[in-house]
């Protein structure tokens, strides 16, 4: 009997027709569309006069775009209010579920998702952007795809790919002190390039990835594009069952116990093949951040920058330290810095607040931070209202601002100034990724929460005991 690994079960569950010698027409369960990359797609439908197929299994929100300030008022930006107009209107045409712009449902796409229940084990899920790999915590196959593919969605509820090779990812062993989901993929970037997972899919395992959070799962899946992936996966188990059935509904499920049974299911068989297996130990990842200008440019907080680590070719290994304004073998603790970001797709959730609130209570943010503290829906934000993290961070100085994808990328108002130092919990470093000229340290909400109070780059684990880190 053939031993299937948990990607090829949905994958081939999903498969309309295969053409041959080439991609396969792959049915989709949920369409999750926003501002940005949906109104040249919706505009294709208009001219050629056709409906969205299925409109019921599409959810869009507003969040690229939407300022974190005022949003009780119109937006400012022109291109930024048209985009969010296009979108209500587009919606309202074609009978589209919206959270958008000010409904008390709104945020990030890839946190209303899950927190709302769309998000299910066993789904194929799509988005005009590319961290849609975030729901495959959940043992779903999510990916992102360009305008067009989304207008072919819209249109069929199918698309046209390749099946992508597999690749299984192992982290065994206990994480130490201070480590988060955050550093594991930062970690595994750094070990393997930004190119390392090209054209796979990868499916994480092992004890570490098993005692992760949901929200964790959510951290480490949002990143596996960076290291080239078609995406991330990870079989469901308890933890993702009791994370669904904390939910106050779950669209289209009348019978959860029935479902979670067919959910058990949805694992990769004991002897299936992978085209490459990877395996890492929990135990030597320490808290992580990047120095350069790609996510594989990351080292352990307490390391020097390497003599180009991942053959970048000198020329544009230098010409990224040069734009960072660093050397090799330099090392970071104690570098000043001028902004830090908690929030966007990879840590936008009420975890990722309470851990940078645990750093933060009982201190005062440093003088010379500007904090961009955005959580990433309407609901993270009464998460941390009702549990007094809110009051934390006022009582330190900082202040909280309402949901968007904010400063994760310069396409709103959140832009971190030329030649500024931003640590980031978003998941790029590009040069000008968060504004012209900006320069991006990414880390943990934990190493964020240690440089904003410090103002410098600091290792968490100065701040944090085995007690804290366990809560």
């Amino acid at each position: 009997m053939k031993q299937n690994t948990l990607f090829d079960k949905i994958w081939d569950s999903h498969v309309v027709r295969s053409i041959e010698n080439g991609p396969d027409v792959l049915y989709i369960d949920r369409h999750y569309i926003h501002e940005v990359t949906s109104p040249q797609a919706f505009n294709g439908l208009k001219e050629r006069d056709i409906p969205v197929f299925r409109p019921g299994n599409t959810i869009a929100t507003a969040d690229h775009n939407i300022p974190t300030r005022n949003q009780h008022l119109p937006i400012n930006d022109e291109l930024s209010r048209n985009q969010v107009e296009k979108l209500n209107e587009n919606c309202n045409k074609y009978g589209i579920e919206l959270f958008g712009y000010n409904h008390p449902k709104n945020g990030i796409v890839h946190v209303i998702g899950p927190e709302l229940g769309y998000t299910l084990p066993g789904m194929t899920i799509v988005c005009g952007d590319s961290h849609t790999s975030t729901h495959g915590a959940f043992g779903t196959i999510a990916f992102g795809i360009g305008t067009s593919e989304v207008e072919m969605v819209l249109a069929t509820q199918c698309i046209i790919q390749p099946k992508p090779k597999k690749m299984r990812i192992t982290v065994n062993g206990n994480l130490g002190i201070g480590v988060t989901s955050k550093d594991i993929i930062m970690y595994i970037i750094s070990e393997i390039s930004t190119g390392g997972a090209t054209g796979h899919f990868v499916e994480f395992s092992g004890s570490a990835i098993r005692s992760l959070s949901m929200e964790a799962r959510m951290t480490l899946c949002n990143m596996s594009i960076e290291m080239g992936a078609r995406g991330g996966i990870i079989a469901p188990d308890d933890t993702t069952f009791n994370y669904l059935k904390q939910l106050p509904a779950i669209p289209g499920i009348d019978d959860l116990g029935s479902a979670v049974k067919e959910w058990e299911k949805l694992r990769s068989d004991p002897d299936a093949s992978f085209d490459r297996e990877l395996e890492f130990d929990a135990s030597l990842i320490k808290p992580m951040i990047t120095y350069g200008t790609n996510p594989g440019m990351g080292i352990a907080i307490d390391s020097a920058i390497p003599e180009d680590k991942n053959n970048e070719g000198s020329s544009s290994f230098l010409k990224s330290l040069n734009y960072m304004g660093f050397k090799p073998g330099m090392k970071l603790l104690g570098q000043p810095v001028d902004y830090v970001f908690i929030g966007s797709c990879t840590n936008g959730r009420i975890e990722d607040f309470r851990a940078f609130a645990r750093i933060i209570r009982g201190r005062k943010k440093a003088g010379n931070i500007t904090a961009l503290i955005v959580p990433g829906s309407k609901k993270v934000e009464a998460q941390m209202i009702s549990e007094g993290l809110m009051e934390i961070y006022k009582n330190a100085g900082f202040e909280v601002r309402q949901p968007g994808c904010s400063s994760c990328l310069a396409m709103n108002e959140d832009k971190i100034p030329a030649g500024k130092y931003a640590v980031s919990t978003s998941n790029r470093n590009f040069e000008g990724r968060q504004g012209p000229g900006a320069r991006t340290l990414l880390a943990s909400p934990l190493t964020a929460a240690a440089a904003a109070i410090t103002g410098r780059i600091t290792d968490p684990r100065e701040f944090i005991t085995d007690d804290i880190n366990k809560k």
